[in-house]
């Protein structure tokens, strides 16, 4: 069984078996925060039980690091939904010790990328595109000056409301301990 195949026939069992109604919750966020953070897999219940969010608590935007790095890419305009449509007043960047995305090097993605079969042709068309790959796919020096870039980028947005704050923190992905390394009300 392939594993679309065990995913889709675990979800009919979940339907069938109406286990979905325990996850029930309104379309806003309970606790008005919407959190920015690395699609880690150790985050993925760590994350949600170290900020004591349940499920309807929050929105949760996920990315390569945590990291926001174009001004009107796709996860900025979630940031601005978040907080436009879906009453979020808070936003959480959040950051882990460990990420992979620290030091990334751009050479190393395309490398990767080509030996499962990406041609220099291709990459060529997206550098004919005007895109500046070594920039685009480049990680952070450090998971803080990363959270920073981000807050930043997010807090000079011309379109985020001057009230909503904007916190920066990083956790550690073994034990959940969080740092704050920027604080939104100051």
């Amino acid at each position: 069984m392939s594993r679309l195949e065990e995913i889709l026939a675990y979800n009919r069992e979940f339907v069938n078996n109406k286990e979905y109604e325990p996850y029930l919750a309104e379309k806003y966020p309970k606790k008005e925060l919407l959190v920015v953070t690395c699609m880690d897999t150790r985050l993925v219940e760590l994350l949600p039980k170290a900020l004591n969010l349940k499920n309807g608590d929050a929105k949760v935007v996920k990315t390569a690091g945590a990291m926001v790095t174009e001004p009107y890419g796709s996860v900025m305009r979630s940031i601005l939904v978040g907080v436009s449509l879906l009453k979020a007043k808070e936003i959480f960047v959040i950051g882990h010790k460990g990420c992979g995305m620290e030091g990334l090097r751009a050479g190393s993605v395309l490398e990767h990328l080509e030996e499962h079969g990406v041609t220099q042709n291709e990459i060529e068309a997206v550098r004919e595109q005007g895109v500046d790959l070594h920039k685009w796919l480049a990680g952070c020096a450090n998971v803080e000056e990363g959270v920073m870039n981000s807050i930043r980028l997010i807090q000079n947005h011309p379109l985020l409301p001057q009230e909503i704050q904007v916190h920066g923190l990083i956790i550690d992905p073994e034990t959940g301990e969080l740092e704050l390394i920027h604080d939104g009300r100051k």
